[in-house]
């Protein structure tokens, strides 16, 4: 149950203020998602919302990082991650909150929520996480909003002593918007980490005759190997497991070497069989 004309999440004193419910019905019938911001008790709120609510809980702030990332479009985004801001105002749970410097062309507004642009959100995601999972996130948003690194490298001498830049420059050489998932980025930097070539991804295959065969994760073209994350639904879907036996029996043919990998593989092993794939194709360390 909503107040009537109200969205969610609302300002709690706001709704009192308009007479739409009285301070007990508050109390009693809904719950505080920030400092002053409301949402119905039992209610599942989602990431938009809970975006939504910090803007509200802070009007002059900026979304930044993660959050940013996911208004941009950026997958794989949990609905309970913590919401960032470029703000100087008071900290609370739930809220990151960074006292940052922000130009005005590092801040754009989508949907009527203001947040940082794709290469100031880079720059964020690049100094604020670990560099395998900062390079996932970064992935992430390439994929949906492509950014130049040069871009994120001129906010970097902009920017010359905030924290984090050692962090973003590990990262951003790293950074390839062809991956579609978190498992992709995982296995290319496995492979990246282990000295061997950087892997082109979302090589599209085709047959003799040019027609389409298989688009693969990532693969070392001149020696024609590749290697694929193969998720559940390689397990689960009978189609798709027929597909693929099909497919694989074409890239055979092809003179294509490709290494699947499901989660229970050990890295070792993984980094083993595409080295000694390539190494047996030619390639020389």
């Amino acid at each position: 149950m909503r107040p009537i004309g109200v969205e969610i999440p609302f300002i709690g004193s706001d709704a009192v203020a308009a007479g739409q419910l009285t301070r007990a019905h508050l109390r009693s019938q809904y719950r505080p998602l920030y400092r002053g911001i409301y949402v119905p008790r039992g209610y599942e709120v989602s990431l938009r919302e809970r975006i939504a609510g910090a803007s509200l809980a802070a009007p002059s702030a900026v979304i930044a990082g993660v959050a940013a990332s996911a208004v941009h479009g950026a997958k794989w985004v949990d609905d309970d991650i913590p919401i960032e801001l470029v703000s100087s105002t008071r900290r609370q749970r739930g809220l990151i909150v960074r006292d940052e410097t922000l130009e005005e062309d590092e801040v754009t507004t989508i949907r009527g929520v203001r947040v940082t642009t794709p290469a100031r959100t880079a720059f964020d995601l690049g100094r604020h996480q670990p560099r395998d999972l900062a390079v996932a996130r970064l992935d992430a948003l390439m994929n949906v909003r492509p950014f130049a690194a040069e871009d994120v490298a001129l906010l970097a001498k902009r920017h010359r002593g905030v924290r984090g830049l050692r962090r973003l420059r590990a990262a951003l050489p790293l950074v390839d918007g062809g991956a579609e998932s978190p498992k992709e980025t995982w296995l290319r930097l496995l492979f990246i980490d282990a000295g061997l070539p950087h892997p082109a991804t979302q090589f599209v295959v085709c047959d003799e005759t040019g027609c389409y065969v298989r688009r693969l994760d990532m693969v070392w073209e001149d020696f024609k190997v590749g290697a694929e994350y193969d998720g559940e639904q390689h397990l689960t879907s009978r189609r798709q497991y027929i597909s693929d036996v099909q497919v694989n029996r074409v890239l055979q043919r092809l003179d294509w070497h490709v290494v699947h990998v499901i989660k229970e593989d050990r890295g070792t092993d993984i980094v083993a069989q595409v080295r000694t794939a390539l190494l047996s194709r030619g390639w020389r360390p």
